[in-house]
């Protein structure tokens, strides 16, 4: 159990909580303890967990409603975390941090699948990164990585500034 008054980033997991660490060492941001709290229903312990702190959330579009109704601010991905880096990268940017992992024909090995070879690219990227173990994880550091920082995506950004914001108002 954490007693602390200053801020805490709740986020609902690992993959999360790195992609978050990640761009805002990149950025120079000065972050709170960022948590991973194991999916968005542990939003009401994570809360219990943290008395006193200032909690400030990043979560899917999906799970929003089981933070907005414990946390705020929050701030939302849509739909998730990823999708969020895939657009601020675009289709190409992301496929080069794929094939700089050596990973290009296994995702075209997946593409080809008949599941998915109906299915937008984005949607078979998020696939590619959810679907093989590790996969989520090492992605969301090396697309926080590769993400131009003039293009820091918008939920993101406006995590980091609120972030800024509570550390002068020393909430």
């Amino acid at each position: 159990m954490t007693d602390a008054s200053g801020p805490i980033v709740l986020v609902e997991g690992d993959s999360d909580r790195i992609a978050v660490e990640m761009l805002a060492a990149r950025l120079g941001v000065d972050l709170p303890p960022v948590v991973a709290i194991g999916g968005s229903k542990n939003a009401r312990r994570a809360i219990a967990a943290h008395p006193g702190a200032r909690l400030i959330g990043l979560v899917d579009a999906g799970e929003r409603r089981d933070f907005e109704s414990v946390i705020d601010p929050v701030f939302v991905c849509d739909p998730d975390l990823e999708a969020e880096f895939v657009r601020a990268l675009g289709v190409d940017g992301t496929l080069a941090v794929v094939r700089e992992q050596g990973e290009l024909d296994s995702f075209r090995t997946l593409q080809r699948q008949p599941a998915l070879r109906e299915r937008s690219i984005e949607v078979q990227l998020a696939r590619f990164f959810g679907g093989r173990s590790g996969n989520k994880l090492r992605y969301a550091r090396l697309l926080a990585e590769a993400v131009p920082l003039d293009r820091v995506p918008p939920p993101l950004a406006a995590l980091f500034a609120a972030v800024a914001s509570a550390g002068r108002d020393d909430v």
